[in-house]
């Protein structure tokens, strides 16, 4: 059974000005495996990971319909790629099935988490 739905998108340069003008972002957005595999990126791949993650972590808020904030944040979450590039949630609040999706354009990421009730 359904328990959740989140979608959220976000605009790809305002990801790029925000590591920019606040460096930190990136320690406070992506946890520490998050980050290893970020820092094996650059250019505009870096920016569409960074893009992802985030993104991925608001749909998730909402569809566990508590946002970011007390209950639920940035490092509660962790998404990995899988072996072939599927990401995966490895780390999470919620007790159940999280289906993640991360889709992208050449200048906005779209995302999508499904929380479903384990069994």
């Amino acid at each position: 059974m359904i328990y959740g739905t989140g979608i959220d998108i976000t605009d790809l340069a305002r990801v790029q000005q925000v590591v920019s003008d606040y460096p930190a972002f990136l320690t406070r957005v992506l946890t520490p495996g998050e980050l290893s595999d970020y820092q094996r990126l650059s250019g505009q791949r870096a920016v569409e990971f960074l893009a992802g993650r985030w993104s991925v972590k608001e749909s998730y808020g909402k569809a566990l319909g508590t946002g970011i904030g007390k209950a639920f944040g940035f490092q509660d979450l962790e998404v990995r790629d899988n072996a072939v590039g599927r990401p995966e949630v490895r780390r999470q609040p919620f007790r159940g099935i999280a289906h993640v999706s991360i889709s992208h354009t050449a200048t906005v990421v779209m995302t999508q988490v499904i929380l479903e009730r384990g069994q």
